[in-house]
């Protein structure tokens, strides 16, 4: 194909690319005079005009990468030693040195302070609505990115299970294709449903970013009501392996290893992460959801059932090899994503109905290719590639013919006089009998060329293809077999970014335009007869259109750490492709007469933080939002008006549709308390009100449902987090650390016209949590209990979540084993 050979010229053209500038790399070793590595410590550079600060990882290592040769003053400030300085030149490639720091038991005001400019601060300090969620601690317990994000103010994770279910993401009210879910900027559907970030673990992810409405120019794509980018580890300055088993409730057993090399003469790196996850997911549920029906065809509602058919396991790794901090090339990257997963579904859409026989098999491969260069050709022009080919593969299977009770029998009837089994009306569990095969070939490749015209003055340029071509065939029926259906979906977006640091770097903006060009196509095959005869009649389904975007964002540092920030945007998203094209696997029916999605966005709030007095830190964040959609694209729901009773609002399948007109208007909030730097704690909240807005029906009627909530959509969420942490307990020199988590979900109501029964109840929650590392630093266990007072838990669809599971964890890290 043409890409490829462009790619690949440029891949050539890269790799002979060199930088003759005087540069050179400075790797340093930081230990406490117990000999004991600092972690976490502040260093600063100072010299040449340049001033970098970094942090000292887990043993003592940090890095500055190209700098100019010549003389440099290293402040080094860490909690538990007193501030170091020292001198040093650079006037090689590669210059290392070691120092050590003299531990003292008072802390320094200053050394606090210095010490919170952290990475997560720039960014969310540049006038993104953003909230970073840092995973250092997740990594050594048994929590997964989707609940990390759970916890995270305005976020929230519909998921349709327990672990491997289905899950969709909801920002504030924004969910569906309106949200881009990442993996280092790359969508995350690239990698298939047996890689996401339900199995990714947390000790592959650097961070998570959360964006709400515009998002920075390497994301920029068919979205408006934000971003969830996962950043996965990518240092390689330290040769180590980690490894990580847990065990615990409802049979899940999760293992994971990491690997990352370095050679230090020629930069040739290695980082590579495998995962095994398995689980029977078999937790209980009593509530309104589970029903039983007897041979009189009598329903007990609710019916007190333990989940069956519903076993989850997946496999999977990341290995990528490459070189960095060379003259060509700051990172170059070739790497293999790999994942499989086999999937029981226990039920369709609702939990109504049980299903035995029916699972899926996915499995994913994808090449992928990530470059990136500062003073690209030439200076202050820099240079990112991001590319993946994918093939995916899904395989459904449906073929048994008897209904099933939730007491995992088989359903009974009567029929003249006996009792005999109850067989399905198609042949298979949710519809007809199928094997349903889909193949995907995705192609996704972002690049990002960025050039700074003046001080603090950038300009970027970015493009984004991605392709999809899937092919369905049904393999339980051979004919069918060169009849398949076959689709294709392929867009590019050419954007333009203009960022400015101006008034002392007080003042940031962001400006936003991009131009968006969408088209699909599906070809439909079947027999027909024509002039008296049997032919292949083939029909072909085109769409075509495109549209332009335009947003910004604003950052005032108006005194201190107060920053007020601000954004709006105006876009469209086009529909995806199991939007439009059904996904059986996850009971979403096609429909192709999806419009694209527009969305008018505002947030206005304020960032304070981190306000310090002795011991103590406060930070407080509070963001407003307006937003306006048009032909809003979500999932079906029942209205109360097309049903007689509660049994016909349990479907089993649901598609995607335009609503019209909505607007939501809401707030979030979060607050953060530290005291000595022990007890870490947060509370955050978000409310809205998600309407719908159109005030007449297609026959100019004054809508009936006008000025009602979106059903289905929890609105009001409320998360507090306590962490505290002991030193020296049991052992010198270990740590002992605590958590507590309780979360609050309002209720709402699941199907339009919000009739009493459809009420998912609020809901409360409690996590605890304790993790101990050893003295030698390199062991870690933990233990988690979820939902400690076994609550009656839902999300979508009022399907119930898992009660309460205890689980354990053990983590093990070598260390510069080579």
């Amino acid at each position: 194909m043409p890409f490829r050979k462009i790619y690949l010229t440029l891949i050539f053209a890269l790799i002979s690319y060199l930088n003759f500038g005087q540069n050179g790399h400075l790797y340093g070793e930081i230990a406490f005079n117990n000999d004991e590595p600092v972690l976490g410590a502040q260093v600063t550079l100072i010299g040449n005009s340049v001033r970098r600060i970094t942090s000292s990882g887990i043993n003592g290592e940090f890095v500055f990468k190209n700098l100019p040769y010549g003389k440099y003053t290293i402040q080094t400030h860490s909690l538990e030693a007193k501030p170091h300085t020292m001198e040093t030149e650079i006037s090689t490639i590669e210059h290392t040195i070691k120092y050590v720091l003299e531990i003292t038991e008072y802390q320094d005001l200053d050394e606090v302070h210095l010490r919170t400019k952290t990475k997560k601060e720039k960014i969310e300090e540049g006038g993104f609505a953003v909230a970073i969620i840092d995973t250092k601690e997740a990594s050594v317990r048994n929590l997964t990115p989707n609940e990390l994000l759970d916890r995270s103010v305005g976020v929230r994770i519909r998921q349709n299970g327990g672990i491997g279910s289905n899950v969709e993401y909801n920002l504030n009210g924004m969910s569906g294709s309106a949200i881009g879910i990442f993996i280092d900027g790359l969508e995350i559907s690239t990698y298939g449903q047996s890689f996401n970030l339900n199995n990714i673990p947390t000790s592959m992810i650097e961070r998570i970013e959360v964006y709400k409405g515009v998002l920075p120019s390497h994301l920029t794509g068919d979205y408006a009501g934000g971003a969830i980018n996962v950043v996965l580890k990518k240092d390689v300055s330290q040769n180590n392996i980690n490894l990580a088993a847990s065990y615990g409730s409802f049979n899940t057993f999760q293992s994971d290893i990491g690997v990352t090399y370095r050679d230090k003469k020629t930069g040739l790196s290695f980082r590579g992460a495998a995962f095994y996850i398995y689980t029977d997911n078999s937790y209980e549920t009593w509530g309104r959801s589970t029903t039983y029906v007897n041979y009189l065809g009598q329903i007990t509602r609710p019916y007190r059932a333990k989940r069956f058919n519903n076993t989850y396991k997946s496999i999977g790794g990341r290995f990528e090899a490459g070189f960095t901090d060379t003259k060509w090339a700051d990172q170059f990257f070739i790497g293999y994503n790999g994942s499989s997963n086999y999937k029981e579904i226990p039920h369709g859409t609702t939990m109504a109905v049980p299903y035995v026989g029916r699972f899926n098999e996915t499995a994913a491969n994808v090449i992928l290719l990530n470059y990136s260069k500062k003073d690209f050709l030439t200076e202050n022009l820099a240079l990112t590639i991001n590319g993946a080919q994918s093939y995916r593969n899904t395989y459904l299977q449906d073929t048994v013919g008897v209904a099933y009770n939730w007491d995992g029998k088989i359903r009974e009837v009567i029929e003249y006089g006996e009792r005999v089994p109850l067989k399905t009306l198609q042949g298979g569990q949710q519809a007809e009998k199928t094997m349903l095969d889909i193949d995907r070939k995705i192609t996704n490749i972002r690049s990002n060329l960025g050039y700074m015209v003046a001080h603090r003055h950038r300009v970027s340029l970015n493009h984004k293809y991605e392709g999809t071509r899937r092919t369905d065939q049904d393999l339980l029926d051979p004919i069918n077999q060169d009849l398949a259906t076959k689709s294709i979906i392929s867009q590019n977006i050419l954007s333009l970014n203009y960022e400015a640091e101006t008034f002392n770097r007080k003042l940031k903006t962001n400006l936003l335009g991009k131009y968006t060009s969408n088209r699909t196509k599906q070809t439909k095959s079947e027999i027909g007869v024509v002039n008296g005869q049997n032919t292949v009649i083939t029909k072909d389904t085109l769409t075509a259109n495109s549209n332009f975007g335009y947003g910004g964002t604003i950052s005032l540092n108006a005194f201190s750490n107060f920053y007020l920030i601000a954004s709006g945007e105006n876009s469209y998203i086009a529909p995806t492709e199991n939007q439009l094209f059904g996904a059986p696997e996850i009971n979403i029916l096609p429909n192709t007469n999806l419009k694209p999605e527009q969305n008018i966005n505002y947030n206005f709030g304020f960032r304070f933080g981190t306000l310090e007095r002795g011991k103590h830190k406060i930070s407080v964040y509070a963001n407003a939002f307006w937003r306006n959609g048009h032909d809003k694209i979500t999932q079906q729901a029942v209205d109360e008006d097309e049903i007689e009773d509660e049994e016909d609002a349990d479907i089993q399948t649901t598609r995607y549709v335009n609503l019209g007109k909505t607007q939501a208007r809401g707030y979030e909030a979060e607050l953060i308390y530290i005291y000595n730097n022990r007890l870490n704690t947060s509370f955050n909240f978000s409310k809205f009100r998600n309407v719908f807005k159109q005030e007449y029906d297609s026959n100019n009627n004054p809508h009936s449902l006008y000025g009602e909530q979106v059903p289905n959509e929890p609105f009001f969420t409320i998360n507090a987090n306590v962490q505290y942490r002991f030193d020296n307990l049991f052992q010198k020199n270990s740590i002992l650390n605590t958590y507590y988590t309780i979360g609050y979900v309002g209720e709402y109501y699941t199907v339009w016209g919000q009739p009493e029964w459809s009420k998912t109840p609020s809901q409360i929650s409690h996590d605890l949590g304790v993790s101990y590392r050893f003295p030698s630093k390199k062991l870690v266990a933990s233990v988690d209990i979820k939902n400690l007072f076994n609550a009656e838990l839902y999300d979508n669809f009022a399907i119930q979540k898992p009660g309460r599971g205890i689980y354990f964890k053990l983590n093990y890290i070598i260390n510069n084993f080579l």
